[in-house]
């Protein structure tokens, strides 16, 4: 019949483990984050509680927003846009490189005072629709 190692060790206090008696610094209850849905649950709760669950996701193709301007707008920077050789007159029409200025779409919302070209990668019907009938255009495939 056999019996435990602690049986073996009757009379000897330590059980073979010397001085220390195991407490040297070891893995502590496991290593890193181990052991926290059982024995490190406190610590869990009390410190990082949002270990578990899903936390969001990410997107391999972000989406770049429009920088959008809408007609009026532009009317009113036609100075600005000159000047800094976004914008230029020829005769009695304006032509405008939105590409450059770093726009990306225009829209439709006020009214077309004088002849616009405008350069630029999208535009919605209403601006196209404005921008023609006051003479001018639009170049979507900027």
């Amino acid at each position: 019949m056999s019996y435990s190692r602690g049986r073996k060790f009757r009379g000897y206090r330590r059980h073979g483990h010397g001085m220390k008696g195991r407490r040297g610094h070891g893995l502590k209850g496991g290593r890193g984050f181990s052991g926290l849905g059982k024995h490190k649950w406190i610590w869990l709760n009390k410190y990082y509680r949002e270990h578990w669950g899903r936390h969001g996701f990410t997107s391999h193709h972000p989406s770049r927003p429009d920088r959008v301007i809408n007609i009026d707008q532009l009317q009113e920077n036609f100075p600005i846009f000159s000047d800094l050789g976004y914008a230029r007159k020829e005769g009695d029409s304006w032509h405008v490189d939105l590409v450059a200025a770093g726009y990306t779409k225009l829209l439709g919302k006020g009214k077309v005072d004088e002849k616009i070209f405008v350069r630029v990668p999208k535009a919605s019907e209403l601006a196209v629709k404005k921008l023609r009938e006051a003479g001018g255009g639009v170049e979507p495939n900027a």
